[in-house]
C-alpha cells in the first residue's frame, strides 16, 4: 500500500541503516564548531541562489575560491553548546523500509550507501576513505565555515568535513527551482556535497576552486561534484542499500541537476543570464556532468570535469 506522503519504493526494505553518519540536531540544535573556513561548493546546491541575490546586491564577496565566501557574513547569529542535545536517528531509521517512508531516514539511507561507495572505491585504489557526518538542521546552525541558515542550502565545510542539510531544501527543490523532485533527486543533492567530500580527500578542492565564469575553477570544482554523484547513482544498487534504480528515478535526478544550473536560476531571480558571474554551471553543464558520471560509473570519467 501507498501511503500518502511517503516516496516510491527506492530503498531494499530490509537494508541496515547506520544512523551514526547522520546528526539531527533540528530539535535543540547544537551550535558551531569554532572557526571560519570557506563553505566549499557553497553547498553547490541551494547556496547557489543566495550567491546570485548577494552578488546581485553587493553583498558577497567570493573570497578565495570563488565558493560563496565565508557563511559567516550570512547570518549574524551564534548558536549553543556543541554538546548539546540532538534526536536519536537510530531508535527510528534502523532499515530500508524505514527510509521509505520517513524523509529524514532517507538520508540516512542515502548517507549510507554514498560513503559505502566511496570507502570501497577508495580502498580498490589503496587508499582510505573517511567518513563524513550529515548533519540536519533547521533555520540556523554553526559550522566550522561560519554561521548558516537554511537559505544558504546544503553545503559541505572542508574545515569540519561536514555535510549540513536542512531537508525543508527538497521541497524549495520543486517549488523554488521548479525540479520534479522524488527520492533519487534528493540523493542527488547529498551525493553531490559528497562529491566535494572526496574532492577534499584527494586534495583537488582547495586546489581547484576560484573565480567565476563557465571556465572557471570554481565551476569545474562543481561539475566535478555532479559526475561523482553519477558515478555513485550508477554503482548504489551494488552498494546493497537500494532497489534498481527506474528509468523515471534517474530522469528526477537528472532534472534536478538542470534546476539547480546558474543560467536557469538566474533567469528566474533576476530575468537574465549573465555568464561571468557563474560558480556551478548552466542547466545543461551539470545535467551532463552527472550523466557522464552515470553512464561510466567510474570516477575517473570526472578527472575532466
Amino acid at each position: 500500500m501507498h501511503h500518502a506522503g511517503c516516496a516510491d519504493v527506492t530503498f531494499r526494505p530490509g537494508a541496515r541503516l547506520d544512523a551514526s553518519q547522520v546528526q539531527d540536531v533540528r530539535r535543540g540544535g547544537i551550535g558551531g564548531i569554532g572557526g571560519r573556513g570557506l563553505a566549499v561548493g557553497g553547498g553547490g546546491i541551494g547556496t547557489l541562489l543566495v550567491i546570485v541575490v548577494l552578488l546581485l546586491s553587493g553583498g558577497l564577496n567570493g573570497g578565495n575560491g570563488g565558493n560563496g565566501g565565508s557563511l559567516g557574513g550570512l547570518v549574524g547569529q551564534t548558536l549553543g553548546d556543541p554538546a548539546g542535545p540532538q534526536s536519536d536517528l537510530s531508535q527510528t531509521c534502523t532499515t530500508g523500509a524505514d527510509a521509505n517512508q520517513r524523509e529524514d531516514c532517507r538520508v540516512v539511507g542515502f548517507v549510507d550507501s554514498i560513503q559505502a561507495y566511496w570507502t570501497d572505491e577508495f580502498a580498490h585504489s589503496g587508499a582510505r576513505y573517511s567518513l563524513a557526518v550529515t548533519r540536519l538542521f533547521q533555520d540556523i546552525t554553526d559550522t566550522g565555515c561560519g554561521t548558516a541558515s537554511s537559505s544558504t542550502g546544503p553545503f559541505y565545510c572542508p574545515a569540519d568535513q561536514i555535510v549540513y542539510l536542512d531537508v525543508g531544501f527538497f521541497d524549495e527543490l520543486r517549488t523554488r527551482f521548479g525540479a520534479q523532485g522524488g527520492p533519487l533527486a534528493e540523493g542527488y543533492v547529498i551525493a553531490h556535497e559528497y562529491g566535494h567530500h572526496v574532492q577534499d580527500l584527494l586534495g583537488v578542492l582547495a586546489a581547484g576552486s576560484g573565480g567565476t565564469g563557465p571556465s572557471s575553477a570554481s565551476v569545474r570544482t562543481e561539475l566535478g561534484a555532479d559526475c561523482y554523484a553519477g558515478v555513485w547513482a550508477a554503482n548504489a544498487v551494488d552498494t546493497g542499500y537500494l532497489e534498481p534504480l527506474t528509468q523515471t528515478e534517474v530522469a528526477e535526478a537528472l532534472d534536478a541537476a538542470a534546476a539547480v544550473g546558474d543560467d536557469r536560476i538566474q533567469q528566474a531571480t533576476t530575468g537574465y543570464v549573465d555568464p561571468e558571474a557563474w560558480t556551478h554551471g548552466s542547466a545543461e553543464e551539470r545535467r551532463g556532468s552527472f550523466a557522464a558520471g552515470y553512464q561510466e560509473g567510474d570516477p575517473q570519467a570526472c578527472a575532466s570535469s
